[in-house]
This record gives C-alpha cells, sequence and structure tokens, in this order.
C-alpha cells in the first residue's frame, strides 16, 4: 500500500494561487467542484486500514468497490442551496463527486474487505491473506 510521492516545492505556492485567482463565493446552480478527501493509510500483522473523512456526506452516498486488484472508494458531498436572504461571501470547502482508488498489496485480501461509517469518518480493513502472515515454526532439534 505504500507509495512514493513526488515532492513540490511549489504546492503551497500553487494552493494560495489558486484560492486567491480561483476563488468564487459559492458554486453555481448544478455545478460541484472535484474534491479529494483526505486518506490514512496504515497496516499492522494482520490488516491494511484506510481511514478517510468524509464530513457531511451521508454514508448512502458513499460507495466502495474492489475490481482487479483495485479498491475504490467512490462518494459525493452535495451543496445546500442557502435561502434567498443568506450572503455567501467565501466557501473553501469543496463539494462534489470524488473518486480515491488504491492498487491493492499481494498479500491483501480483497474478497474480504470491510467497511465501517461513523461519525463522518469512513474505515475500510483489508484483511492479509492468512498465507501471507508470517508464522514461527518450532524446529525440532535432535
Amino acid at each position: 500500500m505504500s507509495s512514493l510521492s513526488v515532492y513540490n516545492p511549489f504546492r503551497e505556492f500553487e494552493s494560495l494561487a489558486n484560492r486567491l485567482f480561483q476563488q468564487s463565493p459559492a458554486p453555481r446552480s448544478g455545478e460541484s467542484r472535484p474534491w479529494l478527501p483526505p486518506v490514512d493509510v496504515t497496516e499492522d500483522e494482520t490488516a491494511y486500514t484506510i481511514t478517510t473523512d468524509l464530513p457531511d456526506v451521508p454514508k448512502e452516498a458513499v460507495k466502495v468497490t474492489v475490481e482487479d486488484g483495485v479498491l475504490t472508494i467512490r462518494g459525493e458531498r452535495k451543496w445546500e442551496k442557502k435561502t434567498d436572504n443568506t450572503k455567501v461571501h467565501l466557501v473553501e470547502r469543496s463539494y462534489g463527486s470524488f473518486t480515491r482508488s488504491f492498487r491493492l498489496p499481494e498479500d491483501a485480501s480483497g474478497n474480504r474487505v470491510s467497511a465501517t461509517f461513523k461519525d463522518g469518518v469512513l474505515k475500510v480493513v483489508l484483511p492479509k491473506r492468512e498465507e501471507a502472515k508470517p508464522r514461527q515454526v518450532e524446529v525440532q532439534v535432535h
């Protein structure tokens, strides 16, 4: 599950520039912006765990699939239209659909994946295959 990411020293500047020059007060009617919810990936002796923050996303709007060795998390956070008397001055949170995909490690058992969703946090557990787990074998000395 581990992967390397390329360091981009200008990432912070690009983010700031996007917010300053492309900032809009609110999505237009029917418009949505793609977003990538933050994800933590951890591993222990028995499983890989993917934890994703999905605030304001109902569990019915989240789908987790495993196909051809790829785990995919999809969902959507919809923009709630405000009343006519509400003035929106700034919108920094992203709305719209999202997709996060992860290639499964060879020792993960994709057919035994489980997921829980509580308090806006999705936790996906990928157990490791039994044969992939290290075993301790007692050696008889004669």
